[in-house]
């Protein structure tokens, strides 16, 4: 797997992150669509993706919480309190990887290339600023990016477009995780508090710039996952 160009240290460390997250399986992907449609199986586009919103939400609230929590607890050391949201930070990742990989499938946008898997997934977290960065190296504009530029725009544009993101995702992920890190190791209750309220602010925001840059759903399901049962 291709990395994203970097200083060693921890910014690296942060695309580390990253490129485990972008790596999963496309099943995982299709299996979490099939959780979201089980209610009913007739459930449109929108729904599902409505559903997907609601699922990642509660999911990234409760793994802040549970981690500020556990690491604010009384006897728990600063060193492994930080040891444990450093570890929630991969989950988080995966998490909100999960979540938009999801939706592009629904949108029948391919999943098959790691850098516009890189695209998708970093754009979004990054919101306005991440459209923004790509409309300007793709030299494109328009609404709804996610969906119309991430399938046309070549890959080699693609892999200069993510080398302006990572450098972004540095700045703003690592600094914010930092804040949060920090957040959570204060005493028992606050901390659970803090960790459950900064990520449930990352996915509201997360879901926000999911529709920016999907659009409205599709109208009918892909081929691909038409047909699957949940």
């Amino acid at each position: 797997m291709a990395e994203l160009e970097s200083s060693n240290g921890p910014g690296q460390a942060i695309l580390d992150l990253v490129d485990k997250a972008i790596g999963l399986q496309t099943s995982m992907v299709r299996n979490n669509i099939a959780r979201a449609r089980q209610r009913n199986p007739e459930s449109t586009p929108a729904e599902v993706i409505g559903t997907l919103e609601k699922m990642y939400v509660s999911a990234l609230t409760s793994t802040g919480a549970a981690v500020g929590g556990a690491a604010a607890a009384p006897g728990v050391g600063t060193g492994i309190s930080l040891a444990l949201s450093a570890g929630e930070a991969l989950s988080s990742l995966e998490l909100s990887t999960l979540y938009v990989l999801s939706v592009a499938e629904i949108h029948g946008i391919p999943l098959d290339e790691v850098e516009r898997r890189r695209t998708l997934v970093l754009g979004i977290l990054l919101g306005e600023s991440g459209s923004k960065s790509i409309g300007k190296v793709a030299e494109r504009t328009g609404q709804h990016w996610a969906r119309q530029f991430v399938k046309a725009v070549p890959t080699e544009t693609l892999k200069q477009i993510n080398k302006v993101l990572g450098k972004n995702f540095i700045t703003k992920y690592g600094t914010k995780q930092g804040i949060v890190v920090l957040g959570r190791a204060v005493p028992f209750g606050i901390g659970a508090l803090i960790g459950g309220a900064a990520n449930a602010t990352m996915a509201a925001f997360a879901v926000r710039a999911a529709r920016h840059a999907f659009g409205p759903a599709p109208e009918s399901w892909p081929a691909e996952i038409g047909s699957a049962q949940p």
